[in-house]
């Protein structure tokens, strides 16, 4: 399955285009390699979040074998490790300097 759908199939994030956006804008690893949108998802893979507020390890458990199906999430990934970003810290400022 394609990373994109993926994240937006596991409901990890609302929409398949902000997906897409944040694998071009390299918020988004697979297996440690910045992923485009493309990329095929495979048991097992280890991707990687990066969104503004938090950073999200998780562990691919399963795909879908028909998109019509409703799955749970816990059904698709596994939460390997969260990091929560302090809110008074503004990272794309910094990254700016």
């Amino acid at each position: 399955m394609r990373l994109d759908l993926f994240l937006k199939a596991s409901s990890l994030v609302k929409r398949r285009t902000i997906a897409r956006e944040m694998c071009e804008n390299g918020r988004v690893f697979v297996n440690g390699s910045e992923a485009k949108p493309a990329k095929k998802v495979k048991l097992g893979d280890r991707i990687t979040l990066k969104f503004s507020s938090r950073i999200i390890d998780l562990e691919v458990l399963g795909r879908f074998s028909a998109i019509s199906r409703k799955v749970l999430p816990e059904e698709l990934y596994r939460v390997v490790s969260e990091t929560c970003m302090p809110k008074d810290r503004d990272l794309w400022s910094e990254n700016l300097s």
